[in-house]
C-alpha cells in the first residue's frame, strides 16, 4: 500500500470514530493549523484531527501509528519556535478537551483537560477564591497543554515557578496509543522514577498530554505596583536584591523594560501615558502580593524605594493609585512583545543566565550586536528575578526586512556564546522547536543529548510523535517527511 493510500484508509478510519466535522482535509479548513504565529514556519499536512476525549486522542495516535503516520499535537498554536508546525502527517487538535474535571479546594488543586484555554483555568480558580499564578501575555489563546509541552514561564515565575512548579501531576497518550495515568494530586511521591517530568516541556516529542493536576494557591487580596526608572540595568539588579531581601515571597513580579521598550509602546499604544516625569535608559515594573488582606504592602514598598532614591539606585518612581492604574502600568509591559513587530524584522532570543549576571549580560550582549550592525535596536526585557531576558533586536530603520533576517544565525551565535560562557541558557521558556534545535546542537552537552536521543528512542521507537522538533534524531529533517515541504523561514 503506498503513502496516499495509507493515508486516505487512515482518514476514512478516524472519521468514522471521530465524525466527520472533526477530520479536516480541505485546505482551507486546515490553513491556520499550518503556519506558526509569527509567520516564521509554514508547514503542510493531509489533515487536522479534532478528537472529543483522552480514549479518541488514544485511538488516533494508535491508528497512526499502526500506518506509520506523523502525528503533531497543537493545542493554541501560539508558540514561539515552530514546534506546532506539521511536515506531512496530521496535527492533532486538543482544542476539544477543554474541560475542568476537579477542583479540590482542600488539596489547592484543579484538574483540567489540554484544551483548555490559560484564561479560563485562572477563571474558574478565581471563583473558587484561589489563584492560578502561570500568567502570559498570550493567556487569552494558550492551552494547558502548550503551557505544558513547553513548560511555560511567565511574567510570576519568580515567585511561583515554572509550569512544571505548578504541575503535580499529567494524564498522557504515548506513541503506540496507550494511556498513562498519572493524575495524581500527591506532593510528595517517591515510587520510582517522576515521569511526570519527562512530559513537561518535551513539546510532544515523547507523548501528548491530554489532562493535568494543577496547583492552585490562595488568591491576593492585597496588591501594590509601581513603575520605577533607573539609569542602568545593574541599578536595577540592585533594586532587584534589595526588594527580595526586604519582602521576600510576596514580591511576585520583576520585570525589566529599556528605554527603546517603552517608548515603541508608547509610540504605537497612543492610550498609554508615561508613567515618569522623564525619560530613563532602564526602567523595572514591580508587584508585590499578599494573601492577607491587611499587609502593608505599599508601605514596605515605599521604603525601599525611598532609600533607592537617596542613594541613586533609581531615578523615579511611580506607584499605582488604583486597580485601573496598576492594570496600565502592567499594560505596557504586555503589549511590548506586540508592538515591537511594528518596527520591522525582530531577531529574538529567549535566554536565561544567572539572575547574579543579567545585568552584565544585557550590557555585553548589547555591546557585542551593536557592534557588528549599526543602528540595531536592542530591546532587551523580561523576567529579571528569574534571569530570563528576552534579547530581541529590532531591525535598523531603513534597512530592509528580509536581508536582516538572513543575519539571525549570526546574531545566534554572538547572543548564544555570551549566554553559554555566562552558564546559561540559550532556551528559557519558549522551547526549542524548529528554530533552536540546530542550536542544541551547538550548546547542549553531548552526554545529555545522548540521552534525550535515548530516552526519544525508548518512547517513540518509529519517531512519530512530532518528528523534526526539539532533537535530531535520523529521519526528522522537515524537508524528508513523507509529503513535506520545507521551513519557510521568511
Amino acid at each position: 500500500m503506498t503513502v496516499s493510500s495509507l493515508a486516505a484508509a487512515l482518514i476514512d478510519t478516524l472519521r468514522e470514530r471521530l465524525g466527520p466535522n472533526h477530520v479536516a482535509t480541505a485546505e482551507s479548513d486546515m490553513a491556520g493549523a499550518l503556519v506558526e504565529l509569527r509567520g516564521l514556519y509554514r508547514g503542510n499536512a493531509i489533515a487536522v484531527v479534532r478528537p472529543g476525549d483522552t480514549q479518541e486522542v488514544a485511538f488516533v495516535v494508535a491508528q497512526c501509528a499502526r500506518a506509520g503516520i506523523p502525528v503533531v499535537p497543537q493545542g493554541g498554536n501560539t508558540g514561539l519556535v515552530g514546534g506546532g508546525v506539521p511536515y506531512g502527517g496530521i496535527v492533532l487538535s486538543l482544542s476539544r478537551l477543554d474541560r475542568v474535571r476537579a477542583l479540590d479546594p482542600v488539596n489547592g488543586t484543579i484538574t483540567v483537560e489540554a484544551g483548555c484555554i490559560l484564561q479560563r483555568v485562572q477563571s474558574t480558580a478565581a471563583e473558587a477564591g484561589y489563584l492560578f499564578p502561570l500568567s502570559l501575555a498570550s493567556e487569552g489563546s494558550c492551552t494547558i497543554g502548550g503551557n505544558l509541552a513547553t513548560n511555560a514561564g511567565g511574567t510570576a515565575v519568580l515567585r511561583y515557578g515554572n509550569t512544571r512548579e505548578l504541575t503535580l501531576g499529567v494524564e498522557v497518550v504515548l506513541a503506540d496509543g496507550r494511556i498513562w495515568d498519572g493524575l495524581k494530586g500527591l506532593r510528595k511521591d517517591n515510587t520510582g522514577y517522576d515521569l511526570r517530568d519527562l512530559f513537561i516541556g518535551s513539546e510532544g516529542t515523547l507523548g501528548i498530554i491530554t489532562a493535568a493536576v494543577l496547583k492552585l494557591v490562595p488568591a491576593p487580596r492585597t496588591r501594590v505596583t509601581a513603575f520605577v526608572g533607573c539609569d542602568s540595568p545593574d541599578n536595577a539588579l540592585t533594586l532587584f536584591n534589595r526588594l527580595r531581601t526586604a519582602s521576600a515571597d510576596h514580591l511576585t513580579a520583576f520585570e525589566y523594560i529599556p528605554a527603546f521598550g517603552l517608548d515603541i509602546v508608547l509610540k504605537h499604544r497612543p492610550a498609554y501615558r508615561r508613567p515618569l516625569a522623564e525619560s530613563h535608559p532602564s526602567y523595572a515594573l514591580i508587584e508585590l502580593t499578599s494573601p492577607q488582606a491587611n499587609a502593608d504592602l505599599r508601605g514596605s514598598l515605599e521604603e525601599v524605594l525611598s532609600e533607592a532614591l537617596e542613594d541613586g539606585t533609581i531615578a523615579d518612581a511611580v506607584l499605582g493609585e488604583s486597580e485601573a492604574q496598576s492594570i496600565a502600568l502592567w499594560g505596557m509591559r504586555e503589549n511590548l512583545s506586540e508592538v515591537q513587530s511594528l518596527e520591522g524584522g525582530s531577531i529574538k532570543h529567549d535566554v536565561a543566565v544567572p539572575v547574579s549576571r543579567v545585568a552584565e549580560f544585557i550590557d555585553v550582549a548589547t555591546a557585542a550586536c551593536e557592534a557588528v550592525m549599526p543602528g540595531l535596536r536592542v530591546c532587551a526585557f523580561g523576567h529579571f528575578g528569574d534571569g530570563n531576558i528576552h534579547f530581541n533586536l529590532s531591525q535598523p530603520v531603513g534597512m530592509d526586512k528580509a536581508a536582516y533576517l538572513a543575519e539571525w544565525e549570526r546574531f545566534n551565535r554572538i547572543v548564544h556564546d555570551i549566554v553559554t560562557g555566562m552558564n546559561g541558557s540559550i532556551a528559557a521558556e519558549h522551547g526549542i522547536g524548529l528554530i533552536k534545535r540546530d542550536e542544541l546542537s551547538h550548546y547542549k552537552d553531548p552526554v545529555a543529548l545522548d540521552l534525550m536521543r535515548a530516552i526519544k528512542r525508548t518512547l517513540d521507537p518509529s519517531n512519530l510523535l512530532n518528528p523534526g522538533k526539539v532533537l535530531s534524531v535520523g529521519r526528522d529533517d522537515p524537508a524528508t517527511l513523507p509529503g513535506s515541504s520545507q521551513a519557510v523561514l521568511a
